[in-house]
């Protein structure tokens, strides 16, 4: 039990992205990702269903190929085994929730 800010527990690095595993369990996993700008994950897709909250700055989420910008504040759901990938229109940092 500790108190703690998301988008304090990483920082951003130019040209990278850093993550850092929060909980990681049987049932899900929580991840806080820092992406300096102009940077992405690849398209893929995941078996699971998983929630994006976007804890600063913006991108632009592609979902089975469709553009979606999220900001600062926004939370965007991307279902189980549908491709997805993640473009920095800013530095940004999200939260990913992923449940089993």
């Amino acid at each position: 039990s500790t108190v703690f800010n998301y988008a304090d527990s990483v920082t951003y690095q130019s040209g990278a992205v850093v993550s850092k595993t929060i909980v990681k369990r049987d049932s899900g996993n929580i991840t806080v990702f820092a992406f300096g700008k102009g940077q992405g994950l690849s398209e893929h897709s995941a078996p699971f269903d998983a929630v994006v909250q976007i804890i600063d700055g913006s991108a632009i989420i592609y979902i089975d190929k469709k553009p979606y910008e999220v900001n600062k504040g926004q939370t965007i759901i991307m279902p189980a085994n549908v491709p997805h990938s993640v473009h920095s229109k800013t530095d940004f940092k999200m939260l990913l929730t992923m449940i089993k």
